[in-house]
């Protein structure tokens, strides 16, 4: 497959043109390792194109990538998932459609919806273990879809944070029934569509949806897409990106996002093969003293309070061997693989883990008991978000109302939405993930 933008970038870097426009750096690194690097960082100059209105090198490219995922259109994002979520939710605004989300969200979503003064309700997944992950009730979702009078939207997350990945299917055919649209923020599924089966979103029927390349794909960190597979939104993908993102993005970016169709085309599927065989050889040695939770094939997430472990504690004698794990709390490991993974980085891993697991202090397994109830709303998400607002100790904030959103990224789920009253149990969930402080209305 070509690639245009990287094409483009690398005959410009080679050449002996004088830059006399931006960026300010000039193609010089700071840094020689760097120097490739800078060479290739430019600004919207003839022929580079322009990421809000592609005609060029950049819309060919994105046409690749759109044909690769079987999309009806596709669009790079140099502003991450985030940028993605805030073009999806603003075309929900324009078509005044009433939003259903289930409620383990990446707080973008809880700050693009302050941006747009959504009235979003919520649907409280069937939790287990905390609030990263839990099970889609189809039947709740279907009567509320039934029973809204105004045109709806649908918007889940999936996979979760955990690796989980909700019945998509499922809910396009129940969105399909009742007229609304199917939302999925699929930041950490940029590889479904090669698996096999191939389960990503849109194949399974949403009409929009977000992949972070960054996350599972070889690409720079920020880098993104957003698909859809409804013909009408093509146009609209880039009008409504437009209003949030930088006007000068990053064409390193949108070079890796080049560079992905390249390795999609021609790589991926041999590496997913592989890599899979190793993490299921992998999980298989450890099968006897951990317990691994369901998920897609790349997130490897190991239940260490059922195994008899602390989370935390297991992740710092990873760190302490050499592992830098993706995610951890007192219940959860998440070891994030991607399909450009080695045999040699399982092989480390196994080390690794073994090593930890001596070392580790055990414990009787148990399973952790979790429920969470809706803290009532008190004020709309946009007007909390922009009300006068202090930072106080989480023990202190009970009765208080959530202005924006604190909690860390990863995993950057809330616990209370913004508007929201703070009661006992937020503040007893909060303790459990370590959260100190927290942001209330002044």
């Amino acid at each position: 497959m070509n690639t245009p933008v990287y094409d483009f970038l690398k005959k410009y870097s080679s050449s002996a043109t004088l830059r006399c426009h931006m960026p300010g750096h000039k193609g010089y690194a700071l840094s020689p390792e760097l120097q490739n690097l800078y060479s290739m960082d430019i600004t919207e100059i003839c022929g580079a194109d322009s990421l809000f209105e592609a005609d060029g090198i950049i819309l060919q490219s994105e046409n690749n990538m759109s044909e690769l995922y079987g999309t009806a259109g596709t669009v790079f994002s140099a502003g991450g998932s985030t940028l993605c979520i805030q073009t999806m939710l603003a075309i929900m605004k324009a078509e005044k459609r009433k939003i259903f989300a289930v409620r383990n969200v990446h707080r973008a979503f809880l700050n693009a919806s302050a941006l747009l003064d959504l009235d979003v309700e919520w649907i409280l997944p069937e939790y287990y273990g905390g609030i990263l992950s839990g099970n889609i009730n189809q039947y709740k979702v279907e009567n509320l879809l039934k029973n809204c009078r105004v045109p709806s939207a649908l918007y889940v997350t999936s996979p979760d944070y955990t690796g989980k990945t909700a019945d998509i299917s499922a809910l396009a055919d129940i969105c399909r029934k009742y007229n609304a649209r199917l939302l999925v923020d699929n930041a950490h599924g940029a590889h479904l569509r090669f698996l096999n089966p191939d389960i990503h979103p849109i194949t399974l029927g949403a009409d929009l949806c977000c992949d972070s390349a960054h996350k599972m794909l070889p690409a720079f960190t920020g880098s993104a897409m957003l698909h859809t597979s409804v013909n009408e939104y093509v146009p609209m993908l880039r009008q409504s990106m437009s209003m949030f993102g930088s006007t000068s993005p990053s064409y390193l970016m949108m070079m890796s996002l080049d560079l992905c169709n390249k390795y999609i085309s021609e790589k991926i599927h041999d590496d997913i093969k592989k890599n899979i065989v190793w993490i299921e050889n992998f999980k298989k040695r450890f099968s006897d003293r951990l317990i691994f939770a369901e998920t897609e094939p790349f997130h490897i997430t190991i239940k260490a309070c059922e195994s008899g472990y602390n989370g935390k504690q297991l992740s710092e004698l990873l760190r302490k061997n050499g592992i830098e794990c993706e995610y951890s709390d007192n219940s959860l490991v998440i070891l994030l693989m991607s399909p450009i993974c080695k045999k040699d980085n399982y092989q480390k891993l196994s080390v690794s883990l073994s090593k930890s697991l001596v070392q580790a202090e055990k414990h009787p397994p148990r399973s952790e008991n979790f429920s969470i109830e809706l803290p009532e709303r008190v004020m709309s998400i946009r007007e909390a978000v922009f009300s006068e607002c202090e930072t106080i100790p989480v023990e202190k904030a009970e009765g208080r109302i959530c202005a924006s959103v604190k909690v860390p990224c990863p995993p950057a789920v809330p616990i209370v939405a913004s508007g929201e009253r703070i009661d006992r149990k937020s503040i007893n969930i909060f303790r459990k993930y370590g959260i100190s402080e927290i942001i209330v209305v002044k």
